[in-house]
């Protein structure tokens, strides 16, 4: 039996993935990492940390494996990673600065520019989405605006899965689902935007080329192959971004099927199979991994990232087991306890960067378990946003699967059944967008004839949580009241944004 490596470059980790050629994984490893913020709204990785994190992953996965069995049988090498994210590097492929994150909120001005300087016509027409915070085209426009010397160096834009494979292989390469987010892509045509690029002044030869999701983008060096562990020529795929090898990784591969995602971020993927741009734009319209088919998505910034910060810094010292087990004795609706899961802003459906966090309705009775359950509901409410836009749409599933961290948990799972009123099911393997990048590699070496293929030989769905009746009642009435806080503190936010801007 031969085997495929996935990878996926998160946000707080690297995760590998040793998968045989019958869809099993052999091994599976996670190398954490920190994310820094220098400054309130600011969020930075340095990319050689990312490295870093994958040398260690694919190292222990080999290991766990027995290393002398399978490092000769790996056929191909599928990458993932977190959208958006910019990475900057210089003539001679040197880091130019930290990267900037999908959750850093610092470029507000510059999508103002890309606004005026493009216009919604070209956008809606073209990238098929509103110019965010989180998208990569602000950040190189800050770059520009605030620290020209960085951007006078600058040489090639790259996205965290592609500066992987640029030291795995020494190509600059990115394939359609990343390119999409950049904000500079055409999902139509599935080419680089040269209008967009016009009006916002940009020089397309900084960006990568362009391969398919299963397509060889470049081989392993024999100096990337020493450093990881493995051997030399290994071909690496195209790959997907995070949300789009997640959901080849779960089988969301035809409009029946809709993905949720509960990791740092949420998402909430349905796919289509035509570039459907929502009229105000208040869903993103991006490039599936599978060719010819595209995706609508909605985004909770802060998912599973607010439950740890939750854990790290109020429930120091309690593990997730205990948190989720003191919240599941706190009644629905956590006695009136409501939480705003807006810690670094939000995208769908507010796309407000200067909305907050908020509990309301604290009171001496709540304790640690209603803040718990609070922020799990609170996510939960806020991904049942992205539902209800994509209905608008005409979106209905007959199947709702979810993957990551939240997947794996009960607790997450009956409260995302009750708040949506659907049954939510899981998949084996469940390995995410670590295990869908492996069977894009096993795509590519011709594993598998395609994409499709691929899903139905491998992965396999698990028994469903169903909502219940009583609890889904009450969450009607709870995510009504969810959904006046916003519209009441839209102006505060944007009030104490300003103020705190002052402050600084």
């Amino acid at each position: 039996m031969r085997a495929v490596l996935g990878i996926d470059v998160g946000t707080t980790a690297v995760k590998a993935m040793l998968v045989g050629s019958d869809g099993s994984v052999l091994s599976e490893s996670e190398v954490e990492h920190p994310v820094s913020v220098p400054r309130p709204g600011w969020s930075e990785q340095h990319p050689e940390m990312w490295w870093s994190s994958t040398v260690q992953a694919v190292r222990k996965v080999l290991h766990t494996t027995d290393a002398g069995n399978w490092r000769g049988k790996i056929a191909a090498i599928g990458l993932s990673g977190q959208m958006h994210s910019s990475v900057f590097l210089d003539i001679d492929g040197e880091v130019i600065r930290p990267a900037l994150l999908w959750n850093d909120v610092r470029t507000s001005a510059q999508c103002y520019q890309i606004l005026e300087g493009a216009g919604l016509d070209l956008l809606r027409s073209t990238v098929g989405n509103l110019p965010l915070e989180g998208f990569t085209a602000p950040k190189l426009l800050w770059l520009r605006d605030n620290e020209p010397e960085n951007y006078d160096r600058l040489h090639t834009l790259l996205l965290p899965k592609d500066y992987i494979r640029y030291r795995m292989s020494g190509e600059f390469a990115t394939e359609p689902s990343d390119a999409a987010g950049t904000l500079l892509y055409d999902v139509r045509r599935r080419v680089w935007s040269e209008p967009v690029l016009r009006a916002l002044n940009l020089d397309a030869d900084i960006l990568p080329n362009v391969v398919e999701s299963s397509e060889t983008s470049g081989v392993l060096t024999a100096e990337a192959a020493a450093t990881l562990g493995l051997n030399p020529g290994i071909p690496i795929v195209g790959g997907g971004a995070d949300n789009a090898a997640g959901a080849v990784g779960c089988g969301a591969t035809d409009a029946s099927i809709m993905q949720v995602s509960i990791g740092t971020s949420g998402a909430v993927v349905t796919p289509a199979t035509e570039p459907h741009v929502a009229p105000e734009m208040n869903l993103h319209t991006f490039c599936h991994a599978a060719p010819g088919l595209w995706y609508l998505m909605g985004v909770v910034l802060s998912a599973g990232s607010a439950l740890r910060w939750l854990r790290d810094s109020v429930a120091t010292g309690q593990s997730y087991d205990v948190l989720t087990a003191k919240a599941e004795n706190v009644p629905v609706g956590s006695d009136g306890l409501i939480f705003l899961p807006y810690l670094t802003g939000e995208r769908t459906p507010h796309n407000d960067a200067n909305a907050r966090g908020v509990f309301f309705g604290l009171n001496f009775s709540h304790g640690v378990g209603h803040i718990t359950r609070a922020v799990v509901e609170g996510v939960c409410f806020a991904l049942r946003d992205s539902l209800e836009l994509m209905r608008l749409q005409g979106v209905s599933p007959s199947e709702v699967r979810a993957i990551g961290g939240g997947a794996r948990s009960g607790m997450w799972l009956q409260t995302l059944s009750n708040i949506f009123g659907l049954p939510i099911s899981t998949v084996q393997p469940s390995g995410g967008a670590a295990y869908g990048a492996a069977l894009l590699a096993a795509v590519g070496c011709g594993m598998f004839a395609d994409i499709e293929e691929a899903v139905k030989s491998c992965i396999k769905t698990e028994g469903a949580v169903e909502p219940d009746a009583g609890q889904r009642a009450a969450y009607e009435e709870f995510y009504g009241a969810y959904r006046r806080l916003y519209p009441a503190l839209k102006e505060e936010f944007a009030f104490l944004a300003d103020l705190t801007m002052r402050q600084e």
